[in-house]
């Protein structure tokens, strides 16, 4: 089978395309013929080796997939051959990755895709809206009332953070570059505000139950201003910040600032967050902004691009043979 791998880690020029073994299932995996994968900034760290993993040579590619069930192993039960299926957490813990004609899922990572949902649109979104998920809700710790403080509201992260968070019952209140403001608004946030006005933690303090900032810039004392009585911070990218910490102003207002790492959330975590997602895709919602086609062989180059910052929100979806046949 045809997949895009890596045999040493480094830079996108280890990124190779040819012929490897095809993959057996276990008897708790389900073999899943790839329909479509994307590229993320965690993939790029996993090959590069900014974030060690466990990876046996050659190494495939790729956290996230939107395929077809061939074959489900007997300690795989819910499977069928022909079901539609997704996945966001492959390329990691030891688990070659989803860049390929064909992969092995663990059971307990792999999802059925509701009816009528765009393969395309899915895969877009399920590595940032898992994200985004984790972040208000099992790190959050979100509640129906609260005031949610989305930096970066437009983006694929922030808007997929929007959605979720009014689904929740919160308040949101969307920052984003001018130009996006009425997007951030259409998606449910009750106010958006320019990111680049530098009165604006002076205008939101103290209003945030919880604020996340989904561009990593992590700037603490804006952050920290805006937050009201026992706010909390999410981390959830920025992984090489090194920002001034405010301690006074946190501990003598009860407010905590939490990292989390999707690669590090248990499986039980991600099915979950799973759950809701399908929850939305079946009434359509959670949709990307902008998607771009390629093809599986094109690998090398999404990662060069995405790591040179040229994708600006747009995301590369690479197709299969499979996929094009269908």
């Amino acid at each position: 089978m045809l997949a895009g791998f890596v045999e040493h880690l480094g830079g996108p020029d280890e990124i190779r395309f040819g012929e490897l073994p095809e993959p057996r299932p276990g008897p708790s995996d389900v073999l899943v013929e790839v329909l479509a994968t994307t590229v993320n900034h965690v993939d790029t760290f996993v090959r590069s080796g900014l974030v060690p993993v466990p990876v046996t040579f050659p190494f495939v590619l790729g956290r996230d997939l939107v395929g077809r069930v061939l074959e489900a192993g007997p300690g795989a039960p819910g499977f069928a051959d022909g079901d539609l299926v997704w996945c966001n957490s492959l390329g990691h813990g030891g688990r070659q990755g989803a860049a390929a004609e064909r992969v092995v899922v663990p059971a307990d990572r792999l999802y059925p895709l509701p009816p009528d949902t765009d393969p395309v649109d899915a895969v877009a979104v399920v590595h940032p809206a898992a994200t985004a998920y984790l972040a208000l809700v099992t790190h959050g710790r979100v509640r129906a009332g609260e005031t949610v403080v989305i930096a970066g509201a437009a983006g694929n992260v922030g808007s997929a953070l929007v959605e979720l968070a009014v689904e929740a019952g919160a308040k949101v209140i969307a920052t984003a570059s001018g130009a996006d403001l009425e997007y951030c608004l259409g998606l449910g946030a009750s106010a958006a505000y320019d990111y680049h006005d530098p009165r604006l933690p002076g205008c939101l303090r103290g209003v945030a139950d919880l604020h996340i900032d989904t561009s990593g810039t992590n700037d603490f004392d804006a952050a920290v201003e805006m937050l009201a009585f026992r706010g909390r911070i999410v981390l959830l990218a920025g992984a090489q910040s090194r920002p001034v910490l405010p301690a006074g102003e946190l501990y003598t207002h009860d407010r905590s600032v939490i990292g989390f790492a999707i690669s590090n959330a248990t499986s039980a975590e991600l099915a979950e967050a799973a759950v809701a997602l399908n929850r939305h895709f079946a009434r359509g919602g959670l949709r990307p902004r902008i998607v771009e086609l390629g093809s599986l062989g094109e690998l090398a180059g999404a990662h060069r691009r995405l790591e040179r910052g040229e994708l600006h929100g747009r995301r590369i979806v690479l197709l299969t043979e499979a996929a094009r046949k269908t």
